[in-house]
């Protein structure tokens, strides 16, 4: 399959080693053949390459602190100790952020890459708590009976909301760095509180290490989602003996927030007799990602292309995205000026003004440069935030028997 050509044509690439500028030409993909599995398994194969070089880094410098002890006193050796504890961490940090920036210009003529998180989105953007916050409304307890009630099994439901408390009236420096009125307070630009429709695609790649459900230390993964009044099983696709099931679904679900805001995506073992067991299953909340100003919707991908396997998928295209951030952020631009160059707040972008059909006609646009501003979003003075690019999440998938072992 394309596929496995894929994963053949990247460990050859890996290997590479000292050859690798001259393979690297003659297997310049096919446009055609390319699709999102491909550009899947390049970020996979980019990611395992970093995790290489930070091991590889951290082994090194293990060996460099061994040596240095051997000469150095006790005394050098604990402060040595401590800061290796501290450095690796940073390091790390500086790496998953620094890395990145350097493939993307070599493999601009290779395939385009999406992010792969090895972690919960949320964990990468503090829960998407940025201003709506998620508190439990518990059921009090009657009589003693009740004194062993899980907190899980006490919740009747869940308030969320934001709480600001500051001095009246406000201190200037407030209301002129916000371009706020003083008078409506803290929450201004806040959305309204009525019900929305939204449809909630749902992309599911794979399971890894998945817990064996049957005797012969296997199962028969199969996917389950619900949302509200929504309940899909996809019972008759089950992937028969396998703990590392590649799934590649998508679902199309219409949800109305905030009735139905909470989604569950479970893996269940699928069975010939009796009932199929629940493998595990995670649950995200799709209305604080929905109203995040990081936005948690589609996701900004690293090119912008109008055809091909890395079609520009959100349904606002970079330009308008970004009016509407600059309008909502009060913030002056963006102004798009000759040379390809962009201004918004105080800082230039600059980037390509064409863009390519099908048929390879060229035509101008100033898609390139928005996009470029909103992969730069954080260095936006005041209303910038970081932006969730286009990406994989990768979540532990829980059971309620067995709380707190991934599964």
């Amino acid at each position: 399959t394309e596929e496995e050509k894929e994963k053949k044509k990247k460990k050859k690439k890996g290997g590479g080693g000292g050859g690798g500028g001259e393979e690297a030409e003659e297997e310049e993909p096919d446009e055609s053949m390319l699709d999102w599995w491909s550009k899947y398994f390049a970020s996979i194969e980019t990611m395992k390459e970093q995790l290489r070089q930070q091991e590889a880094a951290a082994a090194e410098a293990e060996e460099k602190e061994e040596t240095e002890i051997g000469e150095g006193s006790k005394a050098q050796v604990k402060n040595k100790d401590k800061d290796k504890s501290k450095v690796p961490k940073e390091d790390k940090k500086k790496k998953q952020q620094a890395v990145p920036e350097l493939p993307e210009k070599k493999n601009k003529q290779k395939i385009d890459e999406l992010k792969v998180f090895n972690k919960e989105l949320e964990a990468e953007f503090d829960n998407f708590e940025d201003w709506l916050h998620t508190f439990n409304l518990l059921r009090g307890k009657i009589g003693d009976n009740d004194d062993n009630a899980t907190e899980e099994e006490r919740i009747v439901g869940r308030f969320k909301g934001s709480m600001c408390v500051y001095k009246v009236p406000l201190p200037d420096d407030i209301t002129k760095e916000a371009g706020y009125d003083p008078t409506f307070g803290m929450f201004q630009g806040i959305p309204s509180n009525d019900p929305i429709n939204v449809l909630v695609r749902v992309y599911i790649v794979r399971a890894t290490d998945l817990h064996p459900a049957d005797i012969n230390g296997k199962a028969d993964p199969y996917i389950a989602i619900k949302l509200g009044k929504t309940d899909i099983k996809d019972k008759e696709n089950y992937i028969s003996k396998q703990l590392n099931p590649v799934f590649g679904k998508s679902f199309d679900i219409e949800a109305t927030f905030p009735m139905e805001s909470m989604l569950t995506v479970a893996v269940y073992d699928w069975d010939l007799v009796g009932t199929d067991d629940l493998i595990g299953e995670t649950k995200i909340d799709l209305e604080n990602r929905y109203y995040s100003k990081h936005r948690a919707t589609c996701g900004v991908s690293q090119a912008y292309s109008i055809h091909g396997y890395n079609t520009w998928r959100d349904p606002m295209k970079p330009s308008q995205i970004l009016s509407k951030l600059c309008k909502e952020g009060k913030v002056d631009g963006p102004h798009f000026g000759p040379g390809g160059r962009v201004k918004v707040a105080n800082r230039v972008f600059t980037g390509p003004t064409e863009i390519e059909d099908e048929n390879g006609q060229k035509k101008p646009t100033d898609e390139h440069l928005a996009l470029a501003v909103l992969r730069h979003w954080e260095d936006i003075p005041r209303a910038g935030c970081r932006l969730v690019p286009e990406h994989v999440e990768t979540r532990p998938l829980l059971n309620p028997d067995k709380p707190g072992i991934e599964q």
